[in-house]
Parts: C-alpha cells; sequence; structure tokens
C-alpha cells in the first residue's frame, strides 16, 4: 500500500515538474505600437496581436505576445513610455510605430531620431527586435514621403533587426479590407497583414528563440 502511495506522489511530482519546465521555456514578446496594434474599432480577438497569436498557437509554439500598442501613440509618446513598459522583462519586443506621425505631419527627421532610439535602447539592454515598417500617404508631398519611406529600412541595416517593410501591405486604401475610415484594417484586412507578417516574424523568433 506504502509503495503504490509513494509511486502515486513520485508520478504527480514528475508531472508537475514537467508542466513546470513547460510553463518555463514559454517566451513572451511584446507589441508596441499604436491604434494598428491596440486594435481600434475591432472585437479583442480580432485585432493584429490576437490573429497573430492564434496563428502562432496554431502551430504550437510556446510563445506570448503582450500587446503594448496605444491608440494615437506617435514615435515620441513611445520613447517616453519605453522605459517602464520594459521593466517587465521581455524575450523580444516588436516595433510597430509611425503611422499618427504622418498624419500629423511630423518632420521625418524627429521621427527617425525616435526609433532610432527605440532600437538603440534595445541594442544596449539586449533585446531581440523586430522592426515593421509603415510608408507615409502620397497627398504629403513628394519630399515627405521620400524623406519618411526611407526611416524603417536605413534603421533596419543600422541595427541589423529582423525587419518588415510596411504594416499595411496589400491592405493599405483596399476598402474591403478597412473600417469604414480607410485608415484602420477590418478583421479581414488584419488576416491578411497577418499571413503577410507570420512568414518573418518566424524568422525573428528564430533568433532568440534558443538563447
Amino acid at each position: 500500500m506504502n509503495y503504490i502511495i509513494k509511486l502515486i506522489f513520485t508520478i504527480i511530482f514528475f508531472l508537475s515538474f514537467s508542466i513546470a519546465i513547460a510553463h518555463a521555456k514559454s517566451l513572451n514578446v511584446i507589441v508596441l505600437g499604436d491604434s494598428l496594434v491596440a486594435g481600434y474599432g475591432l472585437l479583442k480577438n480580432d485585432g493584429f496581436v490576437n490573429q497573430l497569436q492564434n496563428k502562432i498557437n496554431s502551430n504550437n509554439m510556446k510563445l506570448n505576445l503582450v500587446n503594448g500598442g496605444v491608440s494615437g501613440e506617435t514615435s515620441s509618446g513611445l520613447l517616453n513610455r519605453l522605459e517602464w513598459v520594459l521593466e517587465e522583462q521581455f524575450d523580444g519586443v516588436i516595433v510597430s510605430i509611425g503611422a499618427n506621425d504622418t498624419l500629423r505631419g511630423i518632420n521625418p527627421e524627429l521621427t527617425f531620431q525616435n526609433i532610432n532610439n527605440i532600437l538603440n535602447y534595445l541594442k544596449k539592454n539586449k533585446i531581440p527586435s523586430m522592426l515593421i515598417g509603415m510608408k507615409a500617404p502620397n497627398n504629403l508631398g513628394k519630399d515627405y514621403v521620400s524623406e519618411f519611406n526611407k526611416i524603417y529600412p536605413n534603421l533596419a541595416k543600422i541595427y541589423r533587426v529582423s525587419f518588415y517593410p510596411f504594416f499595411l501591405k496589400d491592405v493599405a486604401l483596399v476598402p474591403s479590407l478597412n473600417q469604414d475610415d480607410m485608415i484602420h484594417p477590418n478583421k479581414k484586412g488584419i488576416k491578411k497583414i497577418v499571413e503577410n507578417i507570420y512568414p518573418y516574424f518566424i524568422d525573428f523568433y528564430k533568433t532568440f528563440k534558443d538563447n
């Protein structure tokens, strides 16, 4: 009888230990950005972070995404809150910021410097990072568009981070993939974005999953 009880407790111990190890190996990645990340106008499960998490879960990856998006956020705002957001330790950070900079006509030099400082902070703290780019609308003028659109590829080269060139690729200005404001993607639009970004995300994941 005592043997059976000991055996049961041994089995329970090893099961608990295995579960603890599996949980410990789960990685946490925060996605920093604006309303495109926060999920403006969408149900929680339909937003970018949740749809990407569902894609991750379907592939049995031990990785948890944290939604660090704030509607209306500019690159200056993200830089200002960066340190306290990262007081909690993360295995990786995805930076997707800049759309509101263009909507407000913020000088591309300031946007460049802000994102540069963000990536520099992540590099100094040895936090693996992925940069998702944005593009300026053509109505802002040729010079502005040219200067703004160079920000992301240039910084990606400087910091050698994982890089996806344009968050809204294949979705921008497509009525069936956007909400009525033609700025924020709808559920179908987010699904398309996740499909496009996912292979790049996997490459990013591979850079830190075994560290």
